[in-house]
């Protein structure tokens, strides 16, 4: 009885035992439990935490495209096709290459004149010869015939075993703004450039100008004392005071384009007869010419509200160019009304002026013919004017027929 009893208590002892020793071993198990789920959710917590980094910076990224205004594609080797990612680029006529579309397709919405620059350029990558590509073209949308400037970068992204580039990536950005700018830099810096050339040639020609006709004023001042013929005596005082003439209107040119220049040329407006300022010149000019100068005014009088001595001026420079260059023909000065404003004209038969330098003789230090005298200036002084009187100025001319230079003025 005894030895069951004893029996018994070892094994009540033994299972009381392997009840805490598995009951152990179950809490092991459970802290293990826990605590592998504790660090599976920190690993979770922290690839979300990853994965919103990445949602947040392809967001940015999608903001820098869309700031940038750039268009993101891909290109495989092996199929050799595009794949625009993205397409932020402004305007609606944007080429864009279809699926699978292939770089010599693409080539052909390139203009002519860039293919084969930027195929070589972008063959040169795809070989592995270069690392990276950037080229600017034109290109020329299929759909809508219209052409613009684009820029684009791209690298390589996937190399097989042999280091052949498998993929590549690439960026694409109208440039119309920029070219247009630049374009603008160019053509203003050719302008510089010309103007100081122009302005070169006539500090050069200005001291031929200057000197000639006060070379004749002194050497026939010089003469006078010893000459007692009176006829000869009055031939000289006619030259010289023919050459003051000419040396006045040099200064006189010289003054107004720096008036001009530094704007100090003020209006005084008042009613001018047109026909009266249009007599004036012819009589004024008609002495010093064997052509006869024509005045044709329609109507009996005509007043414009404008600067009086401006005006004459203007006809000044314009009837001594048509003096200066026509040697046989006529010269006529007239006018026409053309609603509420008046059209001035000074034809000549002079040589004319060629088709491709109309406009530019209108601008300072500008000469045509290096052979006869002149400074440049003329013309310019008077589209300064005409435009400082709210008015426009121009030429209709052709090469050995003659000119008709004309400014246009308002009425009131």
């Amino acid at each position: 009885m005894t030895s069951i009893l004893l029996n018994t208590s070892f094994f009540d002892a033994h299972s009381v035992m392997l009840i805490w020793i598995g009951g152990g071993l179950l809490f092991l198990l459970l802290c293990y439990g826990i605590f592998r789920q504790w660090r599976t959710g920190k690993r979770l917590r922290k690839e979300l935490i990853e994965i919103e980094k990445v949602r947040q910076n392809n967001i940015e990224y999608d903001f820098v495209l869309k700031a940038m205004k750039i268009a993101v594609w891909r290109y495989d080797s092996s199929t050799k096709a595009f794949f625009y990612e993205n397409d932020y680029r402004d305007g609606r006529d944007n080429y864009v290459p279809g699926v699978n579309e292939s770089f010599v397709a693409t080539l052909s919405a390139i203009a002519p004149a860039d293919v084969e620059r930027v195929s070589r350029a972008f063959e040169d990558l795809c070989e592995g010869r270069s690392d990276s590509y950037h080229q600017e073209y034109q290109v020329i949308n299929k759909k809508t015939g219209n052409s613009y400037w684009e820029e684009s970068y791209a690298t390589i992204v996937e190399r097989d075993a042999d280091g052949k580039p498998t993929k590549i990536v690439g960026t694409s950005q109208r440039i119309d703004e920029r070219k247009h700018l630049e374009n603008s830099l160019v053509a203003a810096r050719n302008k510089a450039e010309e103007s100081d050339r122009l302005k070169t040639a006539f500090l050069a020609n200005m001291g031929h100008e200057i000197r000639t006709p006060l070379n004749a004023i002194c050497g026939f001042a010089d003469l006078l004392p010893v000459i007692d013929n009176a006829e000869d005596r009055n031939q000289m005082i006619a030259e010289i005071q023919s050459n003051n003439r000419k040396l006045l209107r040099i200064i006189d040119g010289l003054v107004s384009m720096s008036k001009i220049e530094a704007g100090a040329k003020s209006l005084m407006m008042a009613k001018v007869d047109l026909n009266q300022l249009l007599q004036q010149m012819a009589d004024t000019y008609q002495p010093t010419t064997n052509l006869p100068i024509h005045v044709q005014c329609p109507l009996p009088e005509l007043k414009i509200e404008s600067d009086r001595e401006k005006v004459l001026e203007i006809l000044d420079h314009l009837v001594q160019n048509a003096v200066k260059f026509t040697t046989e023909g006529e010269i006529t000065l007239s006018y026409e009304v053309q609603g509420n404003q008046v059209r001035v004209n000074v034809a000549d038969t002079g040589k004319g002026v060629a088709k491709a330098d109309q406009a530019r003789i209108f601008e300072r230090f500008v000469k045509l013919d290096e052979y006869i005298p002149g400074t440049g200036l003329g013309l310019s002084v008077v589209e300064s004017l005409v435009k400082n009187l709210g008015g426009s100025v121009g030429v209709d001319s052709s090469l050995g027929v003659g000119s008709n230079f004309w400014f246009v003025l308002p009425l009131e």
